[in-house]
């Protein structure tokens, strides 16, 4: 849909249906976070009502998007009671892992007028109400324990939190893979279309740093924040000497949790925490940066944050800053690796 450049027809449709509308990583800022029918992300790592009220709804409306197992968990399970209405202007997807009731070939651009032109006006009060229902549960549980935490360590979360403050969602804010890329893309405010940049499927650790360059060249006159892992910073840390030569004005932001935090995850959960290859032993990120002359500066206290990011925001020239972050956090809610979206897992 971002793609097609059809945000507006798309907000014409959902507003017109009243039908409860979710995104998957790579559709942040179809539509604005605070727009009441947005009601989250799906997906592994997403939001807790979609994904559940997903195998509950009677039809089910894809637009764009490729039915991954990301975002389906177990296709034997996922959404059988529902009549899909599948957009894509690329054939080869209709059909491909989910079964479409009405396929619609064609530019979204165009399709999506069509189909508003033919439904009438509604509201789904009640519909919205389970929505809402599930999203308080995440809330209590997930949300607001991340982004306001009693416990003495950083979260990720907090670092969005804090960031969304100085950016009010006007950022390209361009994510690597991992659990960084999660939170970023559960909590960082990217309310404007093609603010978000990330690899999503592809999993391709050390993506943002060199991505964040591209982002630059392409939107100038954007603020480009570059958000990775202490371990998938390393796989392209070299491009700080592209960025020293070209004199590119990247604001960099390394969540270091000392560990590659997926994978750690993973072990932890499944794995009865028989860590495996997944713990690191860092450089000094901030001194490698002053090799390449780029600014920089370490935090590890939480009064430090807030004054350390507005730094950096407000620095001329490139700027990274490495946050400690809490060592064993995990991302939820999840959908554990071969279960059902209804097996989603608030902890």
């Amino acid at each position: 849909m971002i793609l097609g450049g059809a945000e507006d027809e798309f907000k014409a449709f959902i507003e017109k249906s009243g039908i409860p509308s979710a995104w998957t990583i790579l559709g942040i800022g179809a539509i604005p976070g605070n727009h009441p029918l947005n009601v989250g992300m799906l997906g592994m790592h997403g939001n807790y009502a979609p994904n559940i009220l997903t195998n509950e709804c009677d039809l089910l409306i894809a637009i764009g998007m490729r039915f991954d197992d990301r975002v389906t968990g177990r296709l034997d399970k996922y959404a059988k009671q529902a009549k899909v209405i599948h957009l894509d202007i690329d054939p080869a997807e209709i059909d491909k892992n989910v079964k479409a009731t009405v396929p619609v070939w064609g530019d979204c651009k165009e399709t999506l007028p069509m189909l508003t032109a033919l439904i009438e006006k509604k509201e789904h009060a009640e519909w919205l109400g389970e929505f809402q229902k599930r999203y308080k549960e995440e809330l209590d549980t997930v949300i607001n324990p991340e982004l306001y935490p009693t416990s003495v360590d950083i979260t990720m979360g907090e670092v969005m939190r804090n960031l969304n403050e100085l950016t009010k969602g006007e950022a390209v804010i361009v994510s690597d893979v991992g659990q960084n890329q999660m939170v970023t893309c559960r909590y960082a405010k990217m309310d404007k279309t093609r603010t978000n940049v990330t690899s999503g499927g592809l999993g391709t650790m050390g993506f943002a740093l060199p991505a964040a360059i591209g982002a630059k060249y392409g939107a100038p006159e954007k603020t480009v924040i570059a958000i990775a892992g202490d371990g998938g910073f390393q796989m392209t840390l070299q491009e700080l000497g592209t960025i020293m030569q070209n004199k590119i004005d990247v604001k960099i932001i390394i969540l270091n949790n000392r560990f590659l935090g997926m994978i750690r995850q993973w072990q932890e959960l499944f794995s009865d925490s028989r860590y495996s290859f997944s713990d690191l032993e860092n450089p000094d990120f901030v001194a490698l940066a002053a090799s390449y002359r780029i600014k920089g500066k370490w935090v590890s206290d939480r009064d430090e944050l807030p004054g350390a990011l507005s730094e950096m925001m407000s620095s001329s020239g490139a700027f990274l800053l490495e946050v400690m972050v809490t060592k064993e956090n995990n991302v939820f809610p999840m959908v554990p690796q071969g279960c059902s979206l209804s097996e989603i897992r608030l902890k």
